[in-house]
């Protein structure tokens, strides 16, 4: 017989720039999620936990140990997530 057991918990890092970082009020924040959580779960996780948060668009680019990823990325224990504001070129 087998057991079907929950995905350990897990805590990512997240690192926000220029005016995301300003409005929060922090540059760093530590986020513990459940096992299995997406980038989507965590930044509807920050939503709730932090309101200054509400500054963030639906979908912010996003990267996950220094890589581009969609909100569908499955995070895991130790992971350093980027929120970043929107780029201009010029």
């Amino acid at each position: 017989m087998t057991s079907s057991t929950a995905p350990a918990p897990l805590t990512v890092s997240v690192r926000l720039f220029a005016r995301y970082a300003e409005v929060v009020g922090e540059d760093c924040v530590q986020v513990a999620l459940p096992g299995g959580a997406t980038v989507a779960d965590l930044l509807a996780a920050l939503r709730l936990q932090v309101p200054r948060f509400a500054v963030l668009p639906a979908r912010p680019l996003c990267a996950v140990n220094l890589a581009h990823v969609l909100p569908s990325h499955a995070l895991r224990d130790g992971d350093e997530v980027a929120v970043l504001p929107p780029l201009a070129g010029g």
